[in-house]
Parts: structure tokens; sequence; C-alpha cells
């Protein structure tokens, strides 16, 4: 298990955890429904939670990439067992409407060894090579977006 883990914790939840005495490298151990009563939040608010703490076991992979799985609906790693890694990094292109950084993709395909075998010490970038090997046989969808992921008004500067 990592140290430590983002949560996205408001302000009002860290207060909430500080006067139980909970350390937030803690809330890995509670169910979401005591997560919920611990920081009298919603059941969504405490699935969000119980789901960034369970993504971002996985070795290299953040908060940013465990975002991105809730915002496509993913809230465990059981709802994502058994999916191809290439169809995964595909729909998330399509659900955010851009290309994605190939890195991204080599972390869909760290999740999906992850779920099959554990944790063998393997990173996002040991996938890279994969990857690379992949689209070189057989490329990108014909409906793969056109525009960057850069280029997306959440990225720009």
């Amino acid at each position: 298990m990592k140290k430590s883990v983002n949560l996205l914790l408001s302000d009002d939840e860290k207060l909430m955890l500080k006067e139980q005495k909970i350390k937030i490298s803690e809330l890995p151990q509670f169910a979401p429904d005591e997560i919920a009563s611990i920081l009298s939040a919603s059941a969504e608010r405490a699935r969000e939670i119980n789901a960034l703490i369970e993504f971002q076991q996985i070795p290299s992979l953040g908060i940013n990439f465990a975002t991105e799985l809730i915002g496509q609906g993913y809230y465990s790693l059981e709802q994502l067992a058994g999916k191809d890694p290439v169809e995964l990094y595909n729909a998330f292109e399509k659900h955010v409407g851009a290309w994605a950084d190939p890195c991204v993709e080599d972390s869909y395909r760290l999740l999906a060894h992850y779920i099959k075998h554990g944790d063998t010490g393997k990173k996002w970038w040991d996938f890279t090579a994969e990857r690379k090997a992949y689209r070189a046989q057989y490329g990108f969808p014909e409906d793969r977006p056109a525009k960057a992921w850069y280029e997306l008004p959440q990225y720009k500067k």
C-alpha cells in the first residue's frame, strides 16, 4: 500500500478527521459507509473517496488517473476486471473528446495488469514498449478524436 494518497478532501472534511483524531492515512481501513459517517458525507462522496483510495494503491498511478476513472463512472477495480486496456483507453479518449498522452494508455495497461496479477512491481512506463508495438501493428481507431488533450480548456494556461 502506498504511504499516502490524495483524497481531494475539503477543509471541512479534514477538520472532521482532526476532531475525531483520525489521520488521512487511516481512511483506507474504513468501509465507505464508515467514511460517510466519519466525514458526515453523502454515500456518493464516500464512494468517491473509497475509489480514490483503491485506484491510487496501484503503483505509479496517482490522483489524476484515479479521478479520470471516476469521471467515467468507475468506482472499483472489480468494475474494471476483465476489461481490455486498449478499449478502456479508446473509450477514455472519446469520453474527454481528445486524444490523450501516450502515458495514459500505458497507465490503462498497468491497470489491467494489476487487476489480473496484483502488484508485481511494474510501473506504467513498463508498458511503453508493449503499447508502441501494439499501435505500430494496429494503429488507432478511425474515429479517434482529432483534438489533443492539451487543447482542452482545463489544460490551457
